[in-house]
């Protein structure tokens, strides 16, 4: 994950973006959308910008309108990676995946403690990882990994949630070589169902970090998107 493309496209974050609202949940603070009262929830783990980035906000609301209740927490503590002044490597000792996991439990126990049934994980860059370790341990329904960051082969074959792999065809982080291994695995796995699909003309963060103005970008984010959505609605319920 030290490499530049994790830093491309950095996101102008406000704290005030979205139509959801900031909430605290199992000890973190949290951007929540959609009907709290939800039996279906969605955990939506950011890249290594946080939470405040408004196009991952603009998700969550999309995830929200489907019904959903919707849960993006801060697993920096206010501190998100800022490119101008500091390093990745730096930044990644005080925020590291393992903690993103452990910080991520609370969160998980507090929905199941409000009568949700079922949850779906979706996880960006650094947060990837964080939801393959849920999945792991059986505390997701489904997982849906975008333009993964330090996912290992050896982590894919202990994934126990149903598993959609979204990867871009310019990715030195997660290169298509490595998804395709990725893929093998899932395919010798037939109690876990899963897919990997890469994505042509795009670069590792296309799905959260375009432009609003490119449409073709904003086109290729909304494709992605609509296979989390699919996924979700067919293991979320």
């Amino acid at each position: 994950m030290s490499g530049p493309q994790c830093c491309e496209n950095p996101p102008t974050l406000s704290s005030s973006s979205g139509a959801g609202c900031v909430a605290e949940i199992g000890g973190l603070k949290a951007y929540v959308s959609g009907p709290s009262d939800s039996k279906l929830a969605i955990l939506l783990v950011s890249d290594l910008f946080g939470y405040e980035a408004p196009n991952l906000r603009k998700l969550a609301d999309k995830v929200a309108a489907a019904g959903f209740y919707v849960v993006v927490p801060d697993f920096f503590y206010g501190d998100p990676f800022v490119p101008e002044t500091m390093t990745i490597p730096v930044w990644i000792k005080a925020h590291g995946m393992d903690k993103g996991f452990e910080d991520a439990k609370p969160v998980v126990a507090e929905l199941r403690s409000k009568g949700v049934n079922a949850i779906g994980a979706a996880g960006f860059c650094w947060g990837a990882k964080v939801v393959v370790e849920l999945s792991k341990v059986d505390q997701i329904q489904a997982a849906v990994l975008f333009h993964p960051a330090r996912v290992t082969v050896d982590d894919i074959k202990e994934i126990k949630a149903p598993t959609a792999i979204l990867g871009a065809e310019t990715d030195h982080v997660s290169p298509p070589e490595l998804l395709k291994q990725f893929e093998e695995v899932l395919s010798t796995k037939p109690e876990v169902n899963g897919y990997v699909k890469i994505f042509p003309g795009v670069a590792h963060g296309w799905s959260v970090r375009y432009k609003v103005e490119d449409e073709e970008a904003v086109k290729r984010a909304d494709e992605s998107h609509q296979n989390m959505m699919d996924w979700f609605t067919q293991y979320v319920k």
